[in-house]
């Protein structure tokens, strides 16, 4: 029997596949209801299955009428480059190696100047804190979500 963690997988990416755009929008605890469980288990299948290194774009609304919006990354010649190099961040990554790939999105006209420097900048080892292993996964989340957003 199906976990329900894979049924509502399998529903959303329904959803995504009927949609000619691609994206959709959900209402979490509408999504709840239907499924007759709990808010977080929506968050958590969202979290874990619709990430980025798996070809999603997520964006979430909170307050009154917020939604959570899904969208598949459809994979162009430069986007091809951008979601290989995400794919191959991983889950961590250090400053030197995040720098060694900014640059060569500067090379390849992926990423102007000012850009590399905003991202070089939000990545740097002094501005995500002391934990060693933390900087390099909080680095490699940033990193990854604004390759992410060039490819959207």
């Amino acid at each position: 029997m199906a976990r329900l963690s894979d049924i509502i997988e399998t529903f959303l990416k329904e959803l995504i596949k009927e949609e000619n755009t691609g994206v959709i929008e959900i209402q979490r605890n509408e999504l709840a209801n239907k499924f007759k469980c709990v808010p977080s288990q929506i968050n958590y299948v969202i979290g874990t299955r619709f990430t980025n290194d798996k070809g999603y774009y997520v964006e979430s609304r909170r307050g009154g009428g917020g939604h959570i919006r899904i969208k598949r990354v459809e994979i162009k010649n430069e986007g091809n480059y951008l979601m290989h190099s995400v794919l191959s961040i991983g889950n961590r990554i250090s400053q030197q190696a995040a720098e060694a790939f900014i640059n060569n999105f500067v090379d390849y006209d992926i990423l102007t100047q000012r850009e590399a420097l905003i991202l070089k900048a939000v990545t740097y080892d002094k501005v995500l804190g002391d934990d060693k292993l933390k900087k390099d996964e909080i680095r490699a989340n940033i990193l990854k979500n604004a390759l992410i957003s060039l490819i959207v």
